[in-house]
């Protein structure tokens, strides 16, 4: 009898520890206040634990106040594009020691798609190549996803949950080509939770 208590009591806190170690990470809020509005996003760290980790980087250390919103593309501009972002971080990003790449978590594996209103890691040709860039989708992107025509696809991370109407104003101050002129300047992004 005592032995079958204890071995109960095992089996317990075995699985009161596994259950504690696979609890997913909690999203994160945040809120992009620019000159156009506040945009806040919801981010995915239990889908995209190293994407999320590295954008909150930049935030935490207060890398993106200041940056700006510089590109949009919208098909009312390229109606041959296949995609309507509109993108921001630090453009130039320099020579700064500080920044590094990550490696790409693709869509295919978080299972996180780049539809209306994904947060996304911008990139080069290099799939691990992020830093600093991310972009806002603005409507159906699934191009850019994994195993479509951009290949690797683009790394998503997160949703915005309010404020796509300042993420269309701002796509909308394109007024010819795909750089904003001037471009929408972010005043802060912090942690709202």
């Amino acid at each position: 009898m005592h032995t079958l208590r204890v071995g109960a009591l095992i089996v317990a806190v075995v699985l009161g520890t596994t259950v504690a170690i696979a609890r997913p990470a909690a999203p994160v809020d945040v809120a992009i206040q620019t000159s156009a509005g506040t945009i806040v996003v919801r981010l995915d760290p239990a889908h995209a634990p190293n994407t999320t980790k590295n954008f909150l980087h930049y935030v935490d250390t207060g890398t993106y106040n200041g940056a700006t919103f510089y590109r949009s593309v919208s098909k009312a501009h390229e109606p041959q594009s296949n995609i309507e972002v509109i993108q921001g971080g630090l453009n130039p990003q320099g020579s700064d020691p500080m920044i590094h790449p990550i490696a790409l978590e693709p869509t295919s594996k978080t299972g996180l798609h780049n539809v209306d209103g994904t947060i996304a890691m911008a990139r080069t040709s290099d799939p691990n190549s992020a830093t600093t860039e991310f972009f806002i989708d603005i409507g159906n992107d699934a191009f850019l996803d994994s195993g479509g025509p951009t290949g690797p696809g683009y790394a998503a991370f997160g949703k915005v949950i309010r404020g796509m109407d300042v993420v269309r104003k701002i796509q909308r101050a394109n007024a010819n080509g795909e750089m904003l002129s001037p471009p929408i300047r972010i005043v802060k992004i912090s942690r709202l939770r």
